[in-house]
């Protein structure tokens, strides 16, 4: 699994341009799922079909990730660009990026002024994105534009690393681990009678839109959103606001942003629960005032779905470099199909 979760790592796929992500994800599946499609949105949905009568479930990841995108190209051949998801602007600097071109890849390095020539108000201040660049080498626009052209997609360069412990690093783990963990359990179905859509969605990053469509076409009696969650066993974060830790078992989400997301629906957490204990992994339990996943779009979908969030706990969450614990996932993978057995 950790191979897979590797060679997903570092595929390139920011919001809309999840082709990559999608095809590993087809290639890894072909023939062991009963069926699969693309929609007209990008989703891809695997379907393992299951007995009449019996429930139909959901599995949703989402396949795209943060990065940037081509806005312009200055006399200079310098390349401007716009942020795709949410993204600090202190983390941008120097860092090393490659553009995605109809002709392949082209690397370049995002710069900005000069540490030496800046003045001493201007260093207290985070540079804002809107004052950096991207330096590809070329010495004019139109040898840029023979290379890169605006709307070019722009993904941070990070190479996937085995840490200490069980630990994993690497780019886009949000959330390409989700996607891992659905591959994982789609291949692992031979005992489960119900119905399972296994999805990579598309555009989560930027407003839910693949889950939303994809829930309305399948429907599904109930869903569980795959993804990641901010792990608080580093410095700096209170355990107070992030009370969840990498290697602590994959973690059952029971509200995020305040409410205003996702509030699991109580027979959710209950089977999941239910199933983490018979298999006897060790789970975590999460309430969040931050951001949200596709089980928002999912829950609120037709007449209502009911829906479940589970995640691995991560560390540096929208960074070009996370971390995250390979048992968590395995034990996600785990509860998952222990959930669905018992179905």
């Amino acid at each position: 699994m950790k191979e897979l979760l590797k060679k997903l790592s570092e595929s390139c796929g920011i919001s809309g341009f999840e082709e990559n992500v999608r095809e590993i994800i087809k290639d890894e599946l072909d023939g062991k799922v009963d069926s699969m499609e693309t929609d007209i949105m990008g989703n891809v949905i695997t379907t393992h079909k299951g007995v009449e009568g019996k429930p139909s479930v959901m599995l949703a990841s989402h396949m795209d990730e943060i990065g940037l995108m081509v806005s312009y190209i200055d006399d200079e051949g310098f390349i401007r660009f716009v942020k795709i998801g949410g993204i600090n602007d202190q983390m941008l600097l120097n860092q090393q990026v490659y553009i995605q071109t109809e002709d392949g890849e082209v690397p370049g390095v995002i710069g900005s002024k000069p540490p030496h020539i800046t003045s001493a108000e201007e260093a207290k201040k985070i540079i804002p994105y809107q004052n950096m660049f991207i330096d590809i080498g070329a010495n004019s626009k139109e040898q840029a534009e023979e290379l890169v052209s605006v709307g070019d997609a722009i993904v941070f360069h990070t190479e996937f690393r085995e840490c200490l412990n069980d630990l994993v690093m690497g780019k886009a783990l949000d959330n390409r681990v989700g996607c891992a963990v659905m591959v994982e359990v789609m291949k692992q179905l031979d005992d489960v009678d119900a119905t399972v859509y296994g999805v990579g969605t598309v555009q989560e990053e930027v407003g839910l839109k693949g889950a939303k469509t994809s829930a309305f076409k399948l429907n599904p009696d109930m869903a569980i959103a795959l993804d990641v969650t901010i792990s608080g066993d580093h410095p700096g974060v209170k355990p107070e606001d992030a009370s969840v830790k990498a290697g602590k078992g994959p973690v059952i989400s029971l509200a995020d942003a305040s409410g205003r997301g996702l509030i699991t629906h109580p027979m959710m957490k209950k089977l999941l629960i239910e199933a983490a204990e018979a298999a006897d992994i060790e789970y975590q339990v999460e309430v969040g005032d931050g951001g949200t996943t596709d089980a928002t779009a999912i829950h609120l979908t037709r007449e209502g779905i009911a829906t479940a969030t589970l995640s691995s706990a991560s560390r540096y969450i929208h960074t070009p470099t996370s971390v995250v614990n390979m048992k968590d996932v395995e034990d996600t993978v785990k509860l998952i199909v222990e959930f669905l057995k018992r179905l």
